[in-house]
């Protein structure tokens, strides 16, 4: 997949292109329909398959005041779109002067004379250019005098909700990480790096990763089960899987700390990971996060944690 630096720099127009635009925060079940329309219509025609995005999201640009924290990565969100079979993605940088573009000079010089397409899918909800006043009936009459046909996907919906980003980050706050999972089709990851702790968990005799997240969401405060894949090269080797359980939280036994942190045991897992990078599923929600009256209260429950994160995941 080619991955291009602002659409200025696709160096001319894609052949029979077949494009979709937008965010995209968490490439979820909604995102996926759209992507998959795109790549089979890209087939069909013989030509490119192609996603438009923009770093960093609109909103930390045009309302820096409103807290707004990312399910994806950027790194995530360009595997994620490798993985669906997407020949190009194009991120546009977004800044103020960008977002200053009037919708229809946007619709013009940006999506017909720099990517051309042949055919376009976006969102019900896609909006653009200056103060977000592209709307889909300006697209939907621009795009064929223009030359290229648009489609609107409506919203996916599982069971009577609307699948969308919003929804999933709400249901990660309040630890309902098994229907975040059926939004995402696919379980919710924190990627980060192994950093130094204070090795508490060792001398409880359950030693943990300490992950220093890249991740912008962690899950509400408790204790999940799930799985943990190392990304770099080292022992154990790129890929190795392992089973674990989470505690994402103050850790207030010992007084609490300063801020949130994901604390994972790795079943069957001895080796010094320090300074690796790690995926970190959370798969099951297993209890919420609480203060115990001394060590070998809370010893005893993080083995009652191991054994119920074991069973939940089907390890031995």
């Amino acid at each position: 997949m080619r991955v291009v630096h602002g659409s200025a720099a696709l160096g001319g127009p894609l052949e029979r292109c077949v494009l979709t635009a937008g965010n995209f925060d968490g490439l979820h079940l909604g995102h996926q329909s759209i992507v998959r329309t795109v790549t089979s219509r890209a087939k069909a025609l013989r030509g490119a398959s192609a996603a438009y995005t923009f770093e960093p999201h609109p909103r930390r640009v045009l309302q820096p005041e409103r807290p707004l924290h990312l399910l994806l990565t950027l790194e995530q969100k360009l595997e994620h779109f490798a993985a669906a079979g997407l020949d190009v993605v194009i991120v546009e940088p977004f800044d103020r002067s960008f977002a200053a573009l009037p919708a229809e000079r946007f619709v013009r010089e940006v999506i017909h004379r720099r990517i051309a397409p042949v055919e376009m899918y976006v969102g019900y909800d896609f909006r653009y250019g200056r103060d977000r006043a592209g709307s889909m009936r300006t697209l939907t009459e621009l795009g064929p005098h223009l030359g290229f046909a648009v489609t609107i996907i409506p919203e996916v919906k599982l069971g009577s909700r609307d699948v969308n980003s919003t929804r999933i980050r709400q249901l990660l706050a309040e630890s309902r990480v098994e229907e975040a999972r059926a939004l995402l089709g696919r379980p919710y990851i924190v990627r980060g790096r192994v950093a130094r702790g204070q090795q508490r968990g060792r001398g409880l005799g359950f030693p943990t990763l300490n992950l220093d997240p890249e991740s912008e969401l962690l899950p509400a405060r408790g204790v999940y089960a799930g799985f943990a894949e190392f990304l770099d090269d080292g022992a154990p080797p790129k890929g190795s899987r392992f089973g674990a359980v989470t505690n994402v939280g103050l850790r207030p036994t010992f007084g609490g700390a300063e801020e949130l942190r994901a604390e994972a045991h790795l079943f069957g897992f001895g080796a010094d990971a320090y300074g690796r990078r790690v995926d970190l599923s959370f798969e099951h929600a297993l209890r919420p996060e609480r203060r115990f009256p001394g060590v070998a209260e809370l010893q005893r429950q993080i083995q009652a944690d191991a054994d119920q994160a074991r069973a939940k995941l089907g390890i031995e």
